[in-house]
């Protein structure tokens, strides 16, 4: 199961690894899926034959998907490693610049990836702040708090982000937010860990965590 961040080339999140389906590969360099399939069997026979299928293996996914008829179709979920063997043999003026473009949007997927997992990895440290507050902690006064953060830096909350998004009922909208986004929440869910040990008053440390923000932002806009 991937989860899908909306994006021109269809560079997806995989058990923590960017990945991209043979179908958007078809798609974006205007070739038919079947005609990719082929190249990428193509590839993983000359593998085999060169005693790399661990390579193969790892490195292209076979999946597959229900067509318009709702039939199963096969397709392919590759990682960059794989889409860049796969391409290596696609030439053209076009073909170079989507070449490129993926490249590129496989590093930015990769940054966006460590930054989610850093995000994580603080949560149980801003947990056990927002619990020294209360002497009795209820669920809201965490929901209160990471939606304190996501206002502050989305403009909504997570119910209304996910309304705005067509997202439905996922568990995390944090797989869904730029890398941008993702590296503000990450900023202030860090200073916000401090606020919580020093200042007790949430209006307090909204205000401070909305103009440390405000600040951040003009910066990097100036």
């Amino acid at each position: 199961m991937c989860n899908i961040i909306n994006d021109f080339y269809g560079v997806t999140e995989r058990k923590g690894i960017p990945v991209v389906s043979s179908r958007k590969v078809a798609e974006v360099f205007e070739k038919q899926h079947g005609h990719v399939i082929r190249d990428i069997e193509k590839v993983l026979a000359d593998l085999l034959i060169g005693g790399l299928s661990n390579f193969g293996e790892s490195n292209f996914i076979k999946s597959s998907y229900k067509n318009s008829q709702n039939k199963r179709q096969p397709e392919y979920i590759m990682t960059k490693d794989g889409f860049t063997l796969l391409v290596m043999g696609y030439s053209g003026e076009k073909a170079t610049r989507f070449k490129v473009a993926y490249i590129e949007r496989f590093n930015q997927m990769e940054n966006f990836i460590k930054s989610l997992a850093e995000v994580k990895a603080d949560f149980p440290e801003f947990t056990d702040a927002v619990m020294q507050l209360y002497e009795e902690p209820k669920h809201y006064h965490f929901s209160n708090e990471i939606n304190m953060i996501n206002r502050i830096v989305l403009g909504m909350d997570a119910k209304k982000f996910k309304e705005v998004n067509g997202l439905g009922d996922v568990p995390s909208i944090r797989p869904y937010l730029s890398p941008k986004q993702l590296e503000y929440i990450k900023i202030l869910q860090r200073v916000d860990i401090g606020l919580c040990v020093a200042i007790k008053d949430f209006q307090q440390r909204k205000s401070i965590l909305q103009d440390y923000f405000n600040r951040i932002v003009l910066k990097q806009i100036a």
